[in-house]
């Protein structure tokens, strides 16, 4: 039985077992497939493998399979599969899974399946409608009013290539033209243009300056840390929150996430953690909650 995949993808490590068995994920909240939906495909002594397996193993070697087309990684996959029953059939006659160091590592991935399960369970169930909306409301009243500005520049290494640059705009160069000629910026085939931008967005030179000038005029140069600047406003206007939908999947999220942060801060408040590789003072303070110590987020 032959393969395109290298060995040393077939055979993978503890975390490798463990990011496979957390995919599952995905099926298991999906709720049970019919068996038209999920047939056989092979079997391999008996041993069935179905589409989902298939589906599952895709989702675990996604960055091996991104060139290939459905046809040639639906192949390569089940091959994979086809493999795998074998060699790890192969295992169990030599007792593999008796090995200390096999048990630990299976006991690694019993237990992050465990956590991303219960997690993925406690993030799906904070993204309610009005749990999203509260957080949208809250962030649209922050962004609502701010001043945002649309501005082009030309960037060039010296001031005195700045002001040579400011010379032309004077005497009627177009800026986009001039920028596309002059400007060393990576935007600059665009014409130098930056699109819409808050005082933030920006080093405080740049903004001090664009913000001080009304559309359609031209700044002198402005130095930074990237060099020197020509800088001309087109447009200002108060910015406006996106709409609910365009920004539903960064807001679901974000609930998803502080939900789980959350709920591993409660878990470690009750548990009795002990470090027995610091002092205890040292110990102590570790043990409290901490978003930074949180495991990864559950796939939903």
């Amino acid at each position: 039985m032959t393969t395109s995949f290298p060995a040393t993808q077939r055979f993978r490590s503890a975390s490798a077992l463990a990011g496979s068995l957390a995919l599952a994920l995905s099926l298991a909240f999906a709720g049970p497939l019919r068996a038209a939906d999920d047939p056989v495909l092979a079997k391999v002594n008996g041993a069935e493998i179905k589409k989902s397996d298939v589906t599952m193993a895709e989702e675990e070697l996604g960055p091996s399979l991104a060139q290939m087309d459905p046809a040639t990684k639906d192949e390569n996959v089940l091959s994979f599969l086809i493999d795998m029953k074998i060699v790890s059939k192969a295992a169990e006659d030599k007792k593999i899974a008796d090995g200390e160091e096999f048990k630990k590592r299976l006991a690694f991935a019993r237990n992050r399946l465990l956590m991303d399960s219960l997690l993925a369970s406690e993030g799906k169930a904070a993204t309610t409608p009005d749990a999203m909306k509260k957080v949208y409301e809250e962030a649209a009243k922050q962004i609502t009013g701010e001043q945002e500005v649309r501005a082009r520049h030309i960037l060039v290494e010296t001031e005195d290539e700045a002001k040579a640059v400011k010379a032309e705009l004077e005497k009627g160069a177009d800026f986009a033209e001039l920028a596309k000629k002059k400007s060393k910026d990576p935007g600059s085939a665009d014409g130098g243009d930056l699109g819409f931008f808050t005082k933030e967005q920006m080093v405080p030179e740049f903004s001090a300056v664009a913000f001080s000038l009304e559309p359609g005029k031209i700044s002198d140069p402005v130095k930074s840390q990237f060099g020197w600047h020509i800088i001309k406003v087109e447009e200002k206007r108060n910015r406006k929150a996106p709409d609910f939908e365009q920004v539903k999947a960064q807001i679901e999220q974000y609930v998803t996430r502080k939900a789980q942060a959350e709920y591993v801060a409660k878990l470690r408040t009750e548990a009795k953690v002990e470090r027995l590789d610091q002092p205890a003072a040292d110990a102590s303070k570790d043990a409290k909650p901490s978003d930074s110590k949180m495991a990864p987020p559950a796939k939903k």
